[in-house]
């Protein structure tokens, strides 16, 4: 679904008169050398570089070559709130959900290459660091600029939906990633599916098939698997009257691409009881914070799952 939707994206950038070029990164084990290789003069002679996710190894890989005097981190993920306080207490970058765990034998090997782009993501009299994104930054690294992306584009581009009756649901890959027990959180869905009149269960891409053939055939939701990110389905619609959400990335970006639109946001608190005995100990708070945060939003009570 990942690639899916970057193809999609690229089209749409292709459509706003950009040249983009496609690199297979992981399209086998001498990939990532073709793909660096082919990258670096490029890199070597930007003035500027915009970036995605500033935890990936390929980015931080890719961030050792470059001499760009502008650094532009573009990301609405919920990583992004964790990045910018990690770069101001001048931490290691972690994903997380990691936090808290021991290194990998891969995360030792890659060390000094993730201490290298983290410095090199620390602004300087030679380097400006700029933020884009829509999450909320609570500590600012000195000399970083935030900027706050508002959706105005997306808003313009498309839409306004049409609106339903019903209720859809977004999904979350926090079972994929360890955090919350696949059990719970499947009664979690199928309580609050039953809750609120739920038909539609929009997954997120990096949900297994298993799990999600499990959801359909034990709760009826019909899933469906976007060819582009929510925000941009949301605002094409047609989407239901009322967004049921996870703590995740969409409880912020949802309300500003819906703006005016009269579509509910509501987010459910993940119990503490979901999460599994290798959840990092950190994973309540950041969740609570991640809807703590969220603005336009209607909490639920969290459901119980048995």
């Amino acid at each position: 679904m990942t690639r899916g939707q970057l193809r999609r994206m690229a089209d749409l950038a292709r459509d706003e008169g950009y040249r983009v070029r496609w690199e297979e990164a992981r399209g086998g084990p001498t990939a990532p050398f073709a793909t660096i290789g082919g990258l670096s003069g490029l890199l070597r002679r930007a003035d500027r570089v915009v970036m995605g996710d500033p935890f990936s190894r390929y980015v931080q890989l890719l961030l050792t070559i470059t001499r760009a005097r502008d650094l532009v981190v573009v990301d609405d993920g919920t990583a992004t709130m964790e990045f910018v306080a990690q770069l101001a207490r001048g931490e290691r970058l972690v994903r997380w959900h990691r936090k808290g765990g021991r290194p990998s034998p891969r995360d030792l090997l890659f060390a000094p290459v993730s201490s290298s782009a983290r410095r090199r993501l620390t602004p300087s009299a030679r380097r400006r660091v700029e933020v884009f994104s829509s999450m909320p930054v609570h500590e600012t690294p000195d000399g970083v600029t935030v900027t706050a992306n508002d959706f105005s584009w997306t808003r313009a581009r498309f839409g306004p939906p049409r609106i339903t009756k019903g209720a859809d649901m977004v999904g979350t890959s926090l079972v994929e990633t360890g955090v919350v027990d696949g059990d719970s959180y499947l009664e979690a869905v199928r309580t609050l599916a039953k809750a609120h009149g739920t038909t539609r269960y929009f997954a997120h891409r990096r949900e297994s098939t298993d799990k999600l053939h499990r959801l359909a055939k034990e709760t009826g939701l019909e899933i469906v698997r976007p060819d582009l990110p929510l925000e941009l389905i949301a605002r094409r619609g047609p989407i239901g009257r009322t967004i049921l959400s996870f703590p995740s990335t969409v409880v912020h970006t949802l309300p500003l691409a819906l703006a005016g639109t009269g579509v509910r946001v509501a987010v459910c608190d993940i119990d503490p009881a979901w999460l599994t005995e290798n959840a990092s100990p950190r994973a309540q708070g950041f969740l609570s914070g991640v809807t703590g945060t969220a603005r336009d939003v209607h909490r639920l009570t969290s459901v119980t799952a048995v």
